[in-house]
């Protein structure tokens, strides 16, 4: 007999694959915007408030700055953001939306009605769901300091 629990009664794999099947819903709803999934979480920083410097961005999605470079630069080379070097703190580095990536936003409205509706479940179910992940991750990055 083995101590171990099994794989189907691990949070940590239910999360996991939950994250899966949600990151892989994404994907057909974002192809016609031109955007993966992590542009998307960095357009919606933008659309909710443009200007935004990239260590804040780093910061709302728990992520380090150079992992998003290479996201950033992409979403540059699209016409979609402009990156410019901040003229108080020149190792800083400010992102803002083009008037191409402003125009993404009516569009990219329509994907959050689709994945809520995707869930199967009411909108005060979602938004309790939402609660108390935002706890655990909460509990989680408060138990690694």
């Amino acid at each position: 007999m083995t101590d171990i629990m099994p794989l189907d009664r691990q949070l940590c794999f239910s999360l996991y694959s939950a994250s899966l099947a949600m990151t892989q819903l994404y994907k057909p709803l974002l192809e016609p915007l031109g955007l993966t999934y992590p542009q998307y979480l960095i357009m919606l920083i933008l659309w909710e408030k443009d200007g935004v410097s990239l260590k804040d961005i780093g910061c709302r999605l728990g992520q380090k700055s150079g992992a998003l470079t290479p996201v950033l630069k992409r979403l540059e080379q699209d016409g979609l953001v402009k990156r410019v070097r901040d003229e108080k703190d020149e190792r800083a580095l400010n992102i803002s939306l083009t008037e191409k990536g402003e125009a993404l936003r009516q569009p990219a409205s329509k994907v959050a009605p689709c994945v809520a509706e995707a869930c199967g479940m009411s909108f005060p179910e979602l938004i309790d769901l939402k609660a108390k992940l935002e706890g655990l991750r909460k509990n989680l990055l408060d138990s690694q300091k």
